[in-house]
């Protein structure tokens, strides 16, 4: 059994292309184009086995796109349990627009499932055996699928053994947060959320992530921050992480790549900061990919020499 398994609810065939100029009604030719596996989940678990982690996905999987999707994750040699469901699963298409730089996203929704086939992704769960190290449930829920979906994995995954890593957003995020997980890995704006405050400054994050670190509904925080960086915020402190120059391509898929990362380094070792600054590198490198491409291992390796981890933390307004 793998190290760490990912549970992508709504898993994607996605879809990346690009043309020359994003124009209303005029028909867009498309070249480069690209089609990879998808979903927050899944992301991460092509990003583990890139680097070398003992991983498997779990995922509902249904209709042409759910055929195509799995095949490509066989083709990546990442690890299966996928659930047979009747909808089909969704698509993703990104378009990069040549003359702006710009990026426009569609996203599908997935295939309504029913009660039955969610306890079946459950009893899927269930039955590892030996127990993953990590349970990563990341992406969003489809429709059917109660926001109170990734909170009910907390009590799964203790009785597993496994520590519970969450990234996904709005209620789900919220649901999760209110139960206990291990980690958390929100963006500033899904802070704020979650906090229902402004947060107005670092130290105003990292005191929202400490009170709820002293409450018990999570032991780590690693809160992305787009272009003003990362925080990392556990029990012990906090630190800072200032982003890396690097030239954006994508942004799809930078935030899977940072929980990648982070685990990764997490089943080989227990030191929270070195695995934020691979969470970080990681988040980097899939910048300068284009599409859903997501991180190459080589240059995860260069960009984590370049992260620095500072105590300090920046005293502007975010």
């Amino acid at each position: 059994m793998p190290h760490v398994l990912t549970i992508t609810m709504n898993p994607a065939l996605d879809v990346s292309a690009s043309t020359a100029k994003v124009e209303h009604t005029r028909k867009l030719r498309c070249q480069q184009v690209q089609r990879h596996p998808g979903g927050g989940g899944i992301n991460v678990a092509r990003v583990l086995h890139r680097l070398g982690v003992d991983c498997g996905a779990l995922f509902p999987v249904g209709g042409s796109t759910g055929q195509l999707l799995t095949q490509l994750l066989d083709a990546e040699g990442v690890p299966c349990w996928p659930v047979q469901v009747a909808g089909h699963i969704r698509e993703s298409f990104t378009v990069r627009d040549e003359h702006s730089g710009q990026e426009f996203r569609f996203v599908l929704p997935g295939p309504a499932l029913g009660e039955l086939e969610q306890q079946a992704c459950l009893s899927q769960l269930r039955s590892l055996t030996p127990s993953p190290l990590y349970v990563v449930a990341s992406g969003s829920l489809p429709p059917g699928v109660p926001d109170s979906f990734y909170a009910e994995l907390a009590p799964i995954a203790a009785q597993m053994g496994a520590k519970l890593v969450v990234d996904s957003s709005g209620l789900a995020l919220s649901a999760a947060l209110r139960k206990g997980v291990f980690m958390l890995k929100p963006s500033l704006g899904e802070m704020r959320m979650l906090a229902s405050e402004p947060l107005p400054t670092m130290a105003a994050v990292v005191d929202c992530a400490q009170r709820w670190i002293a409450l018990g509904r999570v032991q780590v925080l690693a809160v992305s921050m787009g272009e003003m960086g990362a925080l990392l915020v556990t029990a012990q402190g906090a630190w800072f992480a200032p982003p890396l120059k690097v030239k954006v391509v994508s942004a799809v898929g930078a935030g899977d790549s940072f929980v990648a990362g982070m685990v990764s380094a997490l089943v080989h070792s227990d030191d929270l900061v070195h695995a934020f600054k691979m969470g970080v590198a990681c988040a980097s490198a899939a910048l300068a990919q284009a599409g859903t491409s997501l991180c190459d291992p080589p240059q995860v390796q260069r960009l984590f020499a370049e992260v620095l981890c500072m105590q300090t933390l920046p005293q502007y307004s975010i």
